[in-house]
């Protein structure tokens, strides 16, 4: 099963020692990670975000934002009669960020994440996108925790708030061991999240999404109940290869090996088709079930693709909200 992670009351890690049939993965200090991302990254989105924090992050505020459908689980008195009655369908008032909000990175740490043909690994961008990001939220008073998923869901990082807070977060990252033989199954994540988030939420579902069938069906109840943000990490190496002769090829959950005549210009096609129709499925899911999507290379500037995913949110907020305000005008 899983488990809480709370405070070491001896100073040390959260959750006990790894067990003894993985291996540890290098680490950064969480410290130093924080303290260069704060001076390299959040310096530079203070000054270029500006009020598009609000249109990032929706609230319990006083100042309306936009109106939607209302979902289950919604708060009754944020109806909006006058456009339920001009609509015949219940909707309800979203407000800009001005109470606290509770966010919940749904963080897939398996295996695959451990590839990155530049600089930075996939898992890297992850702890960096989640610093980042906890940090901006914390930062204005809100509450962050996780779900870590790695072999099976593993632990639970409770809602908190501060630097402190995040730093905890990023260590709980940090520990995670590989253990190979296990595929990555992204339905335990979300399952678990159903569960685990009781109201409404921010949520982010941080992974590459190579996983078995079957999390779509899960994806959509989720994205009606919450704010959802699927943030996916890739590499372009995923998508198209060099001719670099033979090369030995591993997967990274399940330990499988085979050799690769990348010579071949037969088979570099077939492997790019293939990354294509991949591609064009998953896309395809987003899609289906409405979750907003940052997509994240190892190979990007993070603070372009904040900028870029701040835009998007803003284009398709006024996009939803210009039919229901004329109906309400």
């Amino acid at each position: 099963m899983f488990k809480w992670l709370h405070r070491p009351r001896n100073g040390g890690s959260p959750g006990g020692p790894p067990p003894a049939n993985v291996v540890a993965l290098p680490a950064r200090r969480p410290d130093d990670v924080l303290r260069r991302l704060e001076w390299t990254v959040l310096r530079r989105l203070d000054g270029l975000l500006q009020g598009d924090y609000r249109t990032l992050f929706r609230g319990n505020g006083l100042d309306l934002a936009d109106l939607r459908e209302y979902q289950y689980g919604d708060d009754v008195r944020r109806i909006d009669w006058n456009v339920t009655a001009r609509l015949e369908l219940p909707y309800v008032r979203e407000f800009h960020e001005d109470r606290e909000i509770t966010a919940w990175f749904l963080l897939d740490l398996s295996a695959s994440l451990d590839f990155g043909s530049h600089a930075a690994r996939k898992r890297t961008v992850s702890e960096d996108f989640v610093a980042v990001m906890a940090r901006l939220l914390t930062r204005h008073g809100n509450r962050v925790g996780a779900l870590i998923y790695g072999n099976g869901v593993e632990a639970i990082l409770p809602p908190g708030a501060g630097r402190t807070h995040v730093l905890r977060l990023l260590h709980a990252m940090q520990r995670r061991n590989r253990v190979e033989g296990r595929k990555t199954d992204l339905s335990e994540v979300l399952r678990a999240a159903g569960h685990l988030m009781r109201r409404r939420s921010l949520a982010f579902l941080v992974s590459d999404f190579f996983s078995e069938p079957g999390w779509e069906r899960l994806l959509a109840p989720l994205v009606q109940r919450h704010e959802l943000v699927a943030v996916r990490l890739y590499d372009a190496l995923e998508s198209e290869l060099p001719d670099l002769g033979l090369v030995p090829f591993r997967d990274a959950e399940t330990g499988e090996q085979v050799l690769v005549d990348t010579h071949d210009p037969g088979f570099r096609r077939r492997f790019a088709e293939a990354a294509a129709r991949r591609e064009a499925a998953l896309r395809g899911r987003f899609v289906a079930s409405g979750a907003d999507v940052l997509e994240l290379s190892t190979d990007e500037d993070l603070v372009d693709a904040i900028r870029r995913f701040a835009e998007l949110r803003r284009r398709r907020s006024r996009t939803a909200a210009a039919p229901v305000r004329e109906a309400a005008a």
